[in-house]
């Protein structure tokens, strides 16, 4: 009986809670890939506009990316992950640009436009789209796959980041009121 009563009341606290968690989380979290890309495009637009121009080439180490080559390695990604699924990159884009593109405007410029590329490329596919197949470095993936890869490498790099920010103070414009 107590076991049942127990149940009943984590239940209810757990229905009664949901309304809050919606309320509290940050726009496109648990809404799919589109509120994903979302979330994560808007918080690596936010940092970089908040990290000043001189931080830009900041880097932890030498032989370690600076804070634009991380910035112009996601655009690049972005575009080359984004290719192997069918929407052609850009025909200015160079490798090279992660490291001869360092201006704060040019770097968020280069950014934004991949986001926007992948976004709207996403928004366009249909269920039978994302299991097709494709072929990159030696292997073969779906384009499900590549757009699961381009998500995590953005997150895997918003995390390095963020390190970057809070080690030259910037913090992060959506943790600053915490």
């Amino acid at each position: 009986m107590r076991k049942a009563v127990f149940l009943l009341l984590l239940f209810t606290a757990l229905c009664n809670a949901r309304p809050l968690l919606a309320q509290t989380a940050p726009e496109g979290l648990w809404q799919g890939y589109d509120g994903e890309w979302r979330h994560v495009s808007s918080q690596l637009v936010a940092l970089a506009e908040a990290t000043p121009e001189e931080k830009f080439a900041w880097r932890p180490a030498p032989g370690v990316r600076s804070t634009s080559e991380v910035y112009m390695h996601i655009a690049l990604a972005n575009f080359y992950l984004l290719g192997v699924t069918g929407p052609k990159m850009p025909a200015e884009l160079k490798r090279e640009m992660e490291k001869s593109v360092t201006a704060k405007a040019d770097v968020i410029s280069w950014l934004k436009r991949s986001l926007e590329a992948v976004k709207q490329a996403h928004l366009g596919v249909t269920p039978k789209d994302l299991d097709r197949k494709v072929h990159i470095a030696d292997r073969d993936a779906t384009v499900d796959g590549m757009y699961l890869r381009i998500i995590v490498h953005a997150n895997e790099h918003m995390g390095q980041l963020i390190a970057y920010a809070r080690t030259t103070g910037v913090t992060p414009p959506w943790s600053a009121s915490q």
